[in-house]
């Protein structure tokens, strides 16, 4: 079935809200969360199927419309995969509930304690790197104001080395792993404050 919720119980269904939203909205979402170039296509498909009075129920209904709507991709590369990966998660607000992870992660910590994120889309890897930076670099201050080195704000995480990718063997036997991105971050000795805001 054409669902997507990680918790089932509740919110609305991928089959649903395809049935429900406006052309521009469905396009919206697969670009902005799937970051498809041809989201207008695809959406635009989607709304015509509907107004034909066809109700898309399953996973390869989705699919095959998607592949039908956009050019052939590369071999071995699924059309509809960034479109199923935009709705699931647009539905599941997967992007709020890593942003409040993070700050748990960190508010969690204890000094020196470390942190490890992988994340198997760019969109999550840009949210985790923006976090670490965030709260590495905390020293965005209006330029030539006077304050002294001392009194500036110190790093609440530091970065351990540089991301890490699936190397060509790990890909080989294990393929899920070739779009993930490991990063660590290791909380520092710096009291947190009322920085974070997490109730």
């Amino acid at each position: 079935p054409l669902d997507m919720r990680m918790d089932q119980s509740k919110g609305q269904t991928a089959a649903e809200f395809l049935a429900q939203a406006s052309e521009q909205t469905i396009a919206e979402v697969i670009k902005t969360y799937g970051e498809e170039r041809f989201a207008k296509q695809i959406a635009r498909a989607i709304v015509e199927k509907r107004t034909l009075g066809t109700v898309l129920l399953t996973t390869r209904q989705l699919a095959n419309l998607v592949a039908g709507a956009v050019p052939k991709t590369e071999p071995g590369q699924d059309p509809a995969t960034r479109t199923f990966q935009a709705i699931r998660i647009y539905l599941n607000q997967e992007l709020e509930e890593l942003a409040s992870v993070l700050k748990q992660c960190l508010q969690s910590l204890a000094a020196h304690g470390r942190m490890v994120v992988i994340s198997f889309h760019s969109l999550e890897d840009r949210m985790v790197k923006h976090f670490v930076r965030e709260y590495q670099q905390r020293d965005n201050l209006p330029a030539k104001m006077p304050v002294l080195a001392k009194d500036l704000p110190k790093p609440l995480l530091m970065a351990v080395g540089k991301a890490i990718k699936p190397s060509e063997q790990e890909v080989r036997a294990n393929p899920r792993s070739r779009s993930a991105v490991m990063r660590v971050a290791e909380r520092t000795a710096e009291p947190l404050g009322k920085l974070l805001g997490v109730s």
